[in-house]
């Protein structure tokens, strides 16, 4: 995980919001391309002193640049070193030291660095590079050496220095080491909020929340109005699962500071995490109401809406953003999704079919096909499914996986099998082909299939809920191996125990087992959440042994009217309810 990502991770709508990414150090930029010899800057050359340079150096400078031109970059290195030495100008160090970054080559990098700062002490650029070079090195003093110089000239651009180097050093793994490094500089500026800032970034890579906090709170402490630092310091309360803690912290962000939209933002997002959805649904009228150009508010508004099953306040506010060109498609997209939600197939089709640029337009076809699907018009949906495949290549894997569901629709199983098992050809490991032969497997009463291809998935994600949930329930329903099922649904349920289609997993486990009362238990709260066919048939069924059987029969006449030809609902109309008959 890169680090800079902690900052964004809460909903792409804060990309903007919660901190920008950093960009990457400026000499770093420049060594990662081909070194272009001939381009030596004017603006680089001494104020006052000007040298000349004798003909030696200049033949030296010249062979220097032509071998940079023909890639030979060892020479260009040699040529340019030997020019520094002879001649007080640090466009040559600046040269020599930027090539030997590009060759990766440190003791070259230290050597010319070290001329450029003695020509040019103060020059920003030959700083970062050294504090760089120093850090990659492990040499924390001379980094805290380096950052401090950095941090004396550019006290206002140390923020996105510190940024910058975090990103690389994360990448070079060298964490730890750099946290140390800002605690030898924060003695030596203990005042400066953005050292405090960046350890606490730091610590979240280091995996230490408790340390990311405390840090944090320093500087807070500093800088009690720093958004960027009470958003993150919200977001760590997030990242430890404590939503109650980020929730405080920031409405009371909100309270002092009314007029800042980022926390505002980052807390209906919390709000949502929490299934808070009215409270979220205020917070973003609040931040629209006094700023009504917010198009994305707007969306984020809508979309809470549409949770909320408040389809026509969130139509009225697509449609006014259909006239904008940024946000048409996006509209259009959401506009498609409220008739698809209410069973208008043609008008649906109409939206998503007006989805015509962006990262939607692929998203909008494919809701098509599965709305086409759902309405039993195959044909349609496999014709635009083969459009699909021309259209957008790159996404082979998720149109195999489409293709593969509608042939199960149709039942159509051993096609569904024969695709997936292609595709795996060329991608042995890929889960979520696996795991839809597996469920295609199921139904062709392969077991052994399903459970291989479960296994293999958990070898390599072990913690994967849904293969956990899949593997478990299929070895009870399938097989007399509860024991081996039950350690599956465990795990399940540990990682997601409020997931309702675990719950009623681990319910009908208890059921097999004769723990009616518990089973009732879990069948309940997974109805609660979700009331679906098989999680309806499943508690009938419950109710029914324990005696309840008009509660059951309630249930089973509410689910059935929805889904009329469901085999679960089906199989407990004939195995139970005709037999009273």
């Amino acid at each position: 995980m890169l680090i800079f990502r902690l900052l964004l991770m809460v909903t792409p709508i804060l990309i903007n919001g919660c901190a920008d990414s950093p960009e990457k150090l400026n000499a770093q930029e420049e060594v990662v391309e081909p070194v272009k010899i001939a381009e030596i800057k004017e603006e680089k050359q001494p104020s006052k002193e000007k040298t000349a340079i004798d003909p030696d150096v200049m033949y030296m400078v010249m062979a220097a640049e032509l071998a940079g031109q023909r890639g030979d970059y060892a020479v260009a290195l040699e040529g340019y070193m030997e020019a520094a030495k002879r001649v007080n100008d640090p466009r040559f160090a600046e040269r020599a030291a930027k090539i030997a970054m590009y060759m990766k080559d440190s003791e070259k990098t230290d050597e010319a660095v070290s001329l450029w700062l003695k020509q040019d002490p103060k020059n920003l650029t030959a700083g970062k590079i050294a504090a760089l070079s120093a850090l990659r090195a492990g040499n924390k003093q001379a980094a805290v050496d380096h950052l401090n110089t950095v941090l004396k000239i550019d006290p206002a651009g140390f923020e996105k220095t510190a940024l910058e180097l975090a990103s690389v050093l994360q990448r070079d793994g060298k964490s730890d080491f750099y946290y140390g490094v800002l605690d030898d500089l924060a003695v030596k500026n203990p005042r400066q909020a953005v050292v405090y800032f960046v350890q606490s970034l730091l610590a979240v890579e280091m995996k230490n929340n408790a340390l990311a906090e405390r840090k944090v709170q320093q500087a807070l402490s500093i800088q009690p109005d720093w958004d960027k630092a009470l958003i993150f310091q919200a977001q760590i309360a997030v990242f430890s699962g404590d939503l109650s803690k980020a929730k405080a912290l920031l409405k009371n962000a909100t309270l002092k500071y009314p007029g800042n939209d980022k926390l505002k933002k980052l807390l209906a997002q919390v709000l949502i995490k929490a299934a808070e959805y009215e409270a979220a649904a205020e917070v973003y009228q609040s931040i629209v109401l006094a700023n009504p150009k917010d198009a994305e508010s707007q969306i984020a508004l809508a979309l809470v809406y549409l949770q909320l099953d408040r389809e026509g306040r969130a139509e009225d506010i697509f449609k006014p953003l259909l006239e904008q060109p940024e946000w048409k498609n996006q509209a259009n997209f959401y506009l498609g999704k409220i008739e698809e939600k209410r069973g208008r197939t043609q008008k649906a089709l109409s939206w998503f079919d007006n989805v015509t640029e962006g990262p939607l337009v692929f998203e909008s076809a494919l809701s098509a096909v599965s709305l086409l699907a759902k309405d039993k018009k195959f044909d349609e949906a496999d014709a635009r499914l083969n459009l699909l495949a021309d259209q957008f290549p790159k996404q082979k894997l998720r149109i195999t996986l489409m293709r593969a569901g509608l042939y199960g629709e149709q039942e159509q199983y051993e096609k569904a099998f024969k695709l997936l098992t292609d595709a795996l050809v060329d991608q042995p490991d890929q889960k979520d082909l696996l795991y839809t032969r597996a469920l295609t497997a199921e139904r062709m009463k392969r077991f052994d299939v399903l459970e291989a291809d479960l296994k293999k998935i958990l070898a390599k994600y072990p913690d994967d809920a849904e293969s956990l949930n899949a593997l478990g329930y299929s070895l009870l329903d399938n097989t007399d191996r509860y024991a081996e099922a039950e350690k599956y649904l465990q795990h399940a349920l540990k990682l997601q125990p409020n997931e309702a289609v675990i719950m009623d997993s681990f319910g009908w486990l208890q059921f097999k087992q004769g723990k009616f009362e518990q089973a009732l238990g879990y069948l309940q709260q997974a109805y609660a959440k979700q009331p679906v066919s098989e999680i309806a048939a499943h508690l009938s069924e419950v109710l029914w042994v324990l005696g309840r059987k008009d509660e059951a029969k309630k249930i089973f006449s509410k689910a059935i009217k929805k889904a009329p030809d469901d085999e679960y609902l089906l199989d407990f109309q004939k195995r139970l309810l005709d037999g009273e008959k």
